[in-house]
């Protein structure tokens, strides 16, 4: 490790630069304006905010690396929420690549996580083969598909939904104003979904300049569903490509975002977007793999995958915490050898779960199975298997039938989501 590269928490100075250097990290122009500093600045908490300073060759010290983590809560299986350690904005600049700079800064962040009380850290991964060593593993998915309008036999008279409910747009400061009961409503019921502050409202809406983008603000559509009591039950964001082929509209109405707290709405919500007059494409934005999307149409095939892809990241930090946080299907016990070479995580555990609730606690019992941390994160809001993570070797059994155990505690009817960057 070079001497003359110093990692630590920025001050308010530094943020001008640390800016410029996470827009090299992410490829973007390396200019950054006044404004978006200064929005930045608003957003962000400097004492979990790091970057890495190397001298350059007038001497002054230039960020080449940038980190910076927040406050989050996560819905896990049963609608409980769990404190996270939300990292988002790591860079390195190509200069000082492969020196250790990430594994300086994460160790930092993530001890300082787990003093403060956090159950996990989560993060959107850019890279897949970056963050494993680091302890966390996939624990959402998405899929995105691309819907050939005029392939999906649906009704093209549709006028509304049939069920006694209600389409209607919306202005940005409507969906301001009905957004975050709604959306906190629907995360008491949906493991992986994640809060949602006022300054995400508020950039969503365009209240708000966006932090860094070459881009105008384009507004979108918004448009809410309300039942047929009044409630509001889905809220809908889509902007429109235009395009034409000749005298012919050939408009891609790309989704932003859909969420529907009941399957009236999803489905309301999906069929207006679809009958869109002059929309010959709707691409879907980022779904969970078994949205019920490609069924609701006539003819599936309508619909073709254009983006299949690992999410959202979690890893563990208090593993009792956890464990006792979620709900499970069935009965049983199971004793989890967690290993962590953090040291963050690492111990024997006996989970002792039942419908009506679980506890977790350091055992001395013989394992049943033995596991990495970042295979717990995995395995943690139910996507995946245990018996294929043992097919894979990346799951050891130290009891015949463990994996299988693990997986009727831990495995969800619905695949966990979550819709949000961050």
């Amino acid at each position: 490790m070079s001497p003359e590269v110093q990692v630590r928490t920025i001050a308010e100075s530094d943020v001008p630069d640390w800016c410029r250097a996470m827009h090299v990290g992410f490829l973007r122009r390396p200019t950054v304006s006044k404004e978006e500093v200064e929005v930045r600045l608003a957003g962000i908490d400097l004492a979990r905010t790091q970057g890495a300073f190397a001298a350059g060759p007038d001497g002054a010290g230039r960020c080449v690396a940038t980190f910076r983590s927040f406050a989050q809560q996560l819905t896990v299986v049963g609608g409980a929420a769990v404190p996270a350690d939300a990292i988002s904005n790591v860079t390195v600049s190509p200069t000082h690549r492969r020196r250790g700079l990430l594994s300086r800064m994460m160790d930092a962040d993530l001890r300082l996580a787990k003093e403060r009380g956090d159950a996990v850290a989560t993060l959107i991964s850019a890279e897949y083969p970056i963050y494993g060593r680091y302890g966390f593993g996939p624990a959402t998915w998405i899929t995105e598909w691309e819907i050939d309008v005029a392939r999906t036999a649906l009704d093209r008279r549709y006028a509304g939904p049939a069920d006694g409910g209600r389409v209607d747009f919306a202005t940005p400061e409507a969906v301001r104003e009905l957004g975050p009961a709604f959306h906190e409503r629907l995360r008491a019921v949906r493991p992986g979904l994640i809060d949602r502050s006022e300054r995400w409202w508020r950039l969503e809406t365009g209240a708000l300049s966006p932090t860094s983008s070459d881009e105008p603000w384009k507004e979108p559509f918004y448009a809410v569903y309300r039942g047929p009591d009044g409630t509001v039950d889905g809220l809908l964001s889509y902007q429109v490509e235009e395009g034409w082929d000749g005298k012919l509209p050939d408009n891609t109405a790309a989704v932003r975002s859909l969420l529907a707290a009941s399957p009236a709405a999803e489905r309301a919500l999906w069929h207006f977007v679809l009958s869109v007059d002059w929309i010959s494409k709707v691409r879907s934005g980022h779904r969970a793999p078994d949205d019920v999307l490609p069924l609701l149409l006539g003819d599936p095939r309508a619909a073709r995958v254009i983006t299949h892809a690992d999410y959202l990241w979690l890893r563990p930090l208090d593993v009792p915490r956890l464990l006792e946080a979620r709900t499970y299907g069935t009965t049983a016990a199971l004793v989890l050898d967690v290993r962590d070479p953090a040291g963050l995580a690492s111990g024997r555990y006996l989970l002792d779960a039942a419908p009506d609730g679980a506890t977790c606690a350091p055992t001395t019992r013989s394992p049943d199975l033995t596991l990495d941390v970042g295979e717990l994160g995995t395995l943690y809001l139910g996507d995946e298997s245990a018996v294929r993570l043992a097919a894979l070797g990346r799951v050891r059994e130290e009891r015949e039938g463990a994996a299988a155990t693990a997986d009727a505690l831990l495995r969800t009817s619905r695949r966990p989501w979550c819709p949000d960057v961050f």
